[in-house]
């Protein structure tokens, strides 16, 4: 690759002695995974430069499925995520890091993840209606494309006094049968307008994007959010 990507580091790890394996999440090329040799170096100018929520200028060759990375720069100072919005960082990187495909370009889900980051660095009190809005953002990206505004079964708008469940690909139908799979109708109108100001509605919208992403994730559970249980917290 011949000219500079923005990027972010999503997950890294050491690989033999001196190097690392690095998962990244770039504008143009999406998620990718490159080997960064002598990053562990004291010497190594990488050293210290690839870290989480840091936005970063990234070069890279090869051709095969695992890049070499050449070039790695700070394109600014990083996000100062701490506490809860640490942790909600660590799950936006885990969930990008799970469902996306490699080397596919998603870049407005790029923009969404930068928005959402920098959410959270300035609202740190706010974090729940920050990762519902990119949870769905991602859905969007991934094609999801359920329609919350109409009932699949009649075509009709949605009720906001009725309840719906939901049909896995098919979207929400009129029923009066309520479990996990039931919403308000005016909790589908919120969702279609990402308003989660409602408690209520806030917490409809984190059951449904568990549900929603479930089959993206493929039964195995995510590290982050055993971060959140260890510190008592709730995602």
């Amino acid at each position: 690759m011949e000219n500079w990507q923005r990027g972010f580091v999503l997950h890294r790890k050491p690989y033999s002695e001196t190097s690392l394996l690095v998962d990244l999440f770039t504008e143009e090329t999406g998620r990718l995974a490159v080997l960064a040799k002598g990053a562990r170096t004291k010497r190594s100018p990488l050293k210290g430069v690839l870290q989480p929520f840091t936005p970063l200028l990234l070069r890279w060759s090869g051709r095969g499925e695992l890049k070499i990375l050449t070039k790695a720069e700070p394109a600014a100072i990083g996000l100062p995520l701490e506490q809860i919005a640490l942790f909600s960082g660590f799950y936006v990187n885990e969930l990008i890091d799970r469902v996306l495909e490699k080397e596919t370009p998603y870049p407005q889900l790029f923009q969404d993840y930068l928005h959402c980051l920098t959410q959270l660095a300035s609202q740190p009190n706010q974090v729940e209606p920050v990762l519902r809005r990119f949870e769905f953002q991602l859905l969007q990206a991934l094609g999801y494309g359920v329609d919350f505004c109409h009932c699949a079964g009649s075509g009709e708008w949605v009720d906001e006094n009725m309840t719906y469940r939901y049909r896995e690909e098919r979207g929400f139908f009129a029923s009066l049968i309520k479990d996990n799979l039931t919403f308000y109708g005016r909790e589908l109108l919120a969702f279609e307008q990402r308003e989660f100001h409602d408690p209520s509605i806030l917490q409809a919208a984190k059951r449904f994007t568990r549900i929603a992403l479930k089959p993206y994730l493929g039964g195995k559970s995510l590290k982050s959010r055993e971060l959140f249980l260890q510190q008592g917290l709730k995602k």
